[in-house]
């Protein structure tokens, strides 16, 4: 039998597509069904490594999670990761093919509409049902032409799809009516339904609006779903969730992250979040580094030599040297890694003209960035501790030097990273390391910090079937299933 499938696109980004076909996922998945996740094209810097050695935007990966699937490139074929302002790596089924900038990538993004529908096929034939989620607006007229991530993917599969409002920014009615409006009768036609996400109060108040909409748009409303308070302890794709993360000065700080401009992976430090709290606070640009922090991360980064800049310009590269000077700790991950060690040498121009860039000198190494991009799961021991890290390496280049002799840890046989001589400098590549519990315990203990010593991973678990549960009681199931073609 052919698999069955479903598109949910938003009236605008951030209304809560991804998690609300992670919830979906989880619900069917439970119902027996062998679910997955696709989106054709994606843009984001937060990116998971699939299983069989790509990668794809961290959204399709939770979703994986939640349907119970391991991933693969085909879930989301199309990524674009931000380099610039007005460019993108391209990353197409899983692999990086090069970078363009965004006026050459729109007049001939339809070349990618063929390896689009290849993988939408592999995904499909994997599967019961194939929920798919759309990018930004179908709205957006002036980019339909050639468009990939929404109407132009629905109308070359023939998938049919769900309209979704975020009703709690307001001006949900607009959107959802003029999205209708909007679009050309052969579009309209494949908008089967809509929902209401983000509800906060007494629904039956909305009992009007739900009318009017279904009146004018032609199609039912298939629920208004509620305000899901636990979805902070789930992986965000978008940064500008770390807008809403910023905090203000407090009395005090244990970790400090840098905001750094074309942050990436920044769901490394979900697990620091969930375990300490507020102490974890993200330093936003102008804003100085707090005095008494026990450590600074340098997150990872999709342009290393531009952040490294951005760093000395906000004047954090002195706010660091201070840190140390009282005894503080860093700590670098991935491009934050590259940045401390002594010059970043980019031959080929990787990241913009050949340069070799000087480095904050803190540990002693070099990276030179390569065309080849390691994309692997890792199982590692941290040196220090001798605990077991689960994490993943997504990264350009090769660091090697001195301070690579006190490695931060050991895969198999192969060292990872590097350590000062005095241990107050760190670098490593390993991603998501903080999500082993034993060593996130062990290592804020290094730092005078109490744990909560939560189980991250099964929070996650936790959260999705609570999730799952929510949505199910706010959404006709049914009816989606029915619709799905």
């Amino acid at each position: 039998m052919t698999a069955k499938a479903l598109m949910f696109m938003g009236t605008g980004s951030d209304v809560g597509k991804s998690l609300i076909v992670a919830g979906i996922a989880r619900a069917l998945a439970n119902r027996g069904l062998r679910v997955m996740p696709f989106k054709p094209q994606n843009m984001s810097n937060n990116a998971a490594v699939t299983a069989d050695g790509g990668e794809i935007g961290r959204a399709q990966a939770l979703q994986a999670r939640a349907a119970r699937v391991a991933t693969t490139v085909h879930m989301n074929p199309l990524l674009l990761k931000p380099e610039s302002a007005t460019g993108a790596q391209i990353i197409l089924q899983g692999k990086r093919v090069g970078t363009a900038a965004a006026r050459d990538f729109f007049a001939e993004r339809d070349r990618y509409l063929p390896a689009i529908l290849e993988s939408f096929a592999v995904v499909k034939a994997e599967s019961d049902i194939v929920l798919v989620e759309g990018a930004g607006s179908p709205a957006e007229v002036n980019l339909r032409k050639g468009d990939l991530a929404n109407m132009g993917f629905a109308r070359a599969s023939e998938t049919p799809c769900i309209l979704i409002g975020d009703i709690h920014r307001g001006g949900v009615m607009a959107s959802i009516a003029g999205t209708f409006d909007l679009l050309e009768k052969a579009d309209r036609a494949l908008l089967r339904g809509f929902l209401i996400n983000k509800f906060h109060g007494d629904q039956s108040l909305f009992d009007d609006g739900r009318m009017f909409l279904a009146q004018r748009t032609g199609v039912p409303c298939l629920g208004v779903i509620g305000h899901f308070e636990a979805a902070h302890k789930l992986p965000a794709e978008d940064a500008v969730v770390l807008e809403k993360m910023a905090s203000s000065p407090s009395k005090s700080t244990a970790i400090c992250v840098l905001r750094l401009p074309r942050i990436a992976n920044f769901d490394d430090l979900d697990p620091l979040r969930l375990d300490i709290c507020s102490d974890v606070r993200f330093v936003m640009p102008g804003q100085a580094l707090p005095g008494d922090a026990a450590l600074v991360i340098i997150p990872g980064s999709k342009s290393t030599i531009a952040d490294l800049a951005a760093l000395r310009s906000n004047g954090w590269d002195i706010d660091i040297f201070a840190h140390l000077r009282r005894g503080g700790r860093v700590l670098g991950l991935c491009g934050g890694y590259q940045m401390l060690g002594r010059v970043i040498h980019d031959p080929g121009g990787i990241e913009g003209p050949p340069a070799n860039v000087p480095g904050l000198g803190l540990l002693d190494v070099e990276t030179t960035l390569t065309a080849n991009k390691s994309l692997v799961q890792v199982q590692a021991l941290h040196a220090a501790s001798q605990l077991p890290i689960s994490g993943y390496e997504i990264h350009l280049g090769e660091t090697l030097g001195g301070d690579c002799a006190r490695p931060f840890a050991m895969i198999g046989n192969r060292p990872d990273g590097a350590t000062s001589s005095n241990g107050l400098v760190e670098g490593t590549y390993l991603h998501g390391c903080f999500a082993s519990d034993a060593f996130r315990t062990a290592y804020l203990g290094g730092l005078g910090i109490a744990s909560k010593a939560h189980a991250f991973e099964q929070t996650i678990e936790e959260t999705l079937d609570a999730l799952s549960e929510h949505i199910a009681a706010s959404v006709d199931l049914e009816t989606l299933l029915e619709i799905a073609r």
